[in-house]
C-alpha cells in the first residue's frame, strides 16, 4: 500500500486525513495543533515529528494548509518536506493558495527530482467529511495518473486541468463564482423578505429553475435558521479572493463584482463576523434592509 504523509488536520484536512485511513491507506500525519494529531492516530495513522520526518516516511505528500506563506514555510523550510523528501517523491499541495507562490515551490522542489501537483477542493467542511469534494488539479499527467485513485477518496470528482498551478487558477474562479452566487443570492432574499413574502416559499420556488445552483440549496437552509457555524469560514473566503484579484491584476483581468463581494465580506470582518461561514453574507445586506432572512 502506498506510503501517504498529510500535513495540515484543520477543518478540511482532518476529515480529508480520516477518509484515506477509512480507504486502508498508510498514513503519517502532522499538525502544529497536537489534538487532531492525537485523534488521528488513534484511529491509525502514525504521527510524524515534523514537515520533514512525514515527507522522510512517505512516497506521496499531500499538504492542506491556510494560505501561500503556509505552504512556503512547510514545503521550503529548515525542517520542511524538502529537506525530508527523496527524489520521485510526489507533493499534492491541496491548499488554496496564489498560482504564482504554487510555481515557484514547484520550481523549486524540482531541483530536487520531487514533482508537485497543486490540487485545491471545493465543497467545504460537509463535502470533506463525506468524501464527495471536487478536486482541482495542477501538474503533469503521469503524476496525476499515480495520485488519481488516492485523490477519489476524498472526492467525488478530480480533474487534471492544466500545468502547475493552474488547479489554483481554476479554484479562484470556481471561489469567484461561489462569492457573487452567495451575495446575489443573499441580496434577493433579503428584498423578498422586506416585501413580504416568506422566504422559505421564494426558495422552493425558484430552486428548480435558472437560478437554482449548489449554492442556493446549501446556503438558503441554513440562513433560514440563522445558522452561521463555519463550513467554509468569510475570512479564508477573504484570502481566496484576495487571491483572485491579485493574480487577476497580474495577468490584466479587471474583476469589478469581485471586488464589491470583497468589500462585503470585509465589512463583515470589521463587525467581527470573519469566522462566520461566507453564507453569512446575507448579514451585510440584512443589515442595509433592516430585516432578518429566517424561517417563520
Amino acid at each position: 500500500m502506498t506510503k501517504i504523509g498529510f500535513i495540515g488536520l484543520g477543518i478540511m484536512g482532518k476529515p480529508m486525513a480520516k477518509r484515506l485511513l477509512q480507504a486502508g491507506y498508510d498514513l503519517t500525519c502532522y499538525d502544529i495543533n497536537p489534538e487532531p494529531v492525537r485523534e488521528l492516530v488513534t484511529a491509525g495513522a502514525r504521527q510524524g515529528r515534523s514537515s520533514k520526518d512525514v515527507a522522510e516516511q512517505s512516497e506521496i505528500v499531500i499538504t492542506m494548509l491556510p494560505n501561500s506563506p503556509h505552504v512556503e514555510q512547510v514545503v521550503l523550510g529548515a525542517d520542511g518536506v524538502l529537506a525530508g523528501a527523496r527524489p520521485g517523491t510526489i507533493v499534492v499541495d491541496m491548499s488554496s493558495i496564489d498560482p504564482t507562490v504554487t510555481r515557484d515551490v514547484s520550481a523549486k522542489l524540482q531541483k530536487k527530482g520531487i514533482v508537485m501537483l497543486d490540487a485545491p477542493v471545493s465543497g467545504g467542511e460537509p463535502k470533506a467529511i463525506d468524501g464527495t469534494l471536487s478536486i482541482m488539479v495542477g501538474g503533469p499527467q503521469d503524476a496525476f495518473d499515480r495520485v488519481r485513485d488516492i485523490l477519489l477518496k476524498m472526492g467525488a470528482s478530480a480533474v487534471l486541468v492544466g500545468e502547475i498551478g493552474s488547479g489554483n487558477v481554476t479554484k479562484l474562479a470556481n471561489q469567484i463564482m461561489v462569492g457573487l452566487n452567495i451575495a446575489a443570492m443573499s441580496e434577493a432574499m433579503v428584498l423578498a423578505v422586506k416585501s413580504g413574502v416568506d422566504p422559505e416559499r421564494v426558495y422552493q420556488a425558484v430552486r428548480g429553475g435558472l437560478a437554482g445552483s449548489a449554492v442556493l440549496d446549501a446556503k438558503v437552509p441554513l440562513i433560514l435558521q440563522g445558522n452561521f457555524k463555519p463550513g467554509f469560514r468569510i475570512e479564508l473566503h477573504i484570502k481566496d479572493l484576495a487571491n483572485a484579484l491579485a493574480a487577476a491584476h497580474e495577468v490584466g483581468v479587471p474583476l469589478p463584482l469581485t471586488s464589491q463581494v470583497m468589500e462585503v465580506m470585509q465589512a463583515l470582518k470589521v463587525q467581527g463576523k470573519a469566522e462566520d461561514d461566507h453564507g453569512g453574507v446575507v448579514q451585510f445586506f440584512e443589515g442595509l434592509a433592516g430585516v432578518k432572512v429566517r424561517k417563520s
